[in-house]
């Protein structure tokens, strides 16, 4: 099993670009499973539901299960580390930020005003980058002359998927 993890600030695209990206890792026969830091806090489970009820009542883990879904619910903030053992089963983990985990990355860049990621994270093995800072050699320039690693465009989805196909 692959582990790949996807980092950008805010707003940088990356579930836009893991939604698009899974369609053609499964016409290559890859088994993607994603896991998603969320640093603000998220309620999948909605009032009415017997799952609420059961967390308003106090359970601090619950599990739903159905002939097509199953779903693990905990009252606790798991690490990366615990999580991607849940997916050993699938070819690939794509992972939604955890920027200071030591897997292989790509990094997404808005605009210069993201260069600075390029010093934040480790295991760097490509930058996607809109296609608007084509524009600007000298931003390119300084990518390629800190990095030796392949750079594209967020809309070259198929070298994206031969990138990860490739880590």
């Amino acid at each position: 099993m692959k582990v790949v993890q996807l980092c950008g600030y805010k707003n940088s695209g990356k579930t836009t670009l893991i939604t698009a990206l899974i369609p053609q890792l499964k016409q290559h026969g890859i088994r993607t499973a994603v896991i998603k830091h969320d640093a603000h806090g998220f309620d999948m489970d909605h009032e009415g539901t017997d799952t609420y009820k059961f967390r308003e009542a106090g359970a601090e883990g619950i599990a739903i299960a159905s002939p097509g879904r199953t779903a693990v619910m905990r009252e606790t903030e798991l690490g990366l580390e615990s999580l991607i053992p849940l997916y050993m089963d699938f070819d690939m983990v794509l992972v939604e930020g955890y920027k200071k985990m030591a897997y292989p990355k790509l990094v997404l860049l808005r605009g210069l005003e993201d260069m600075m990621l390029l010093d934040q994270v480790e295991e760097i093995r490509g930058i996607v980058v809109r296609p608007e800072m084509l524009k600007e050699p000298s931003a390119l320039h300084e990518i390629q002359q800190r990095l030796a690693v392949p750079l594209v465009t967020w809309n070259d989805i198929e070298e994206i998927t031969s990138m990860l196909l490739s880590i």
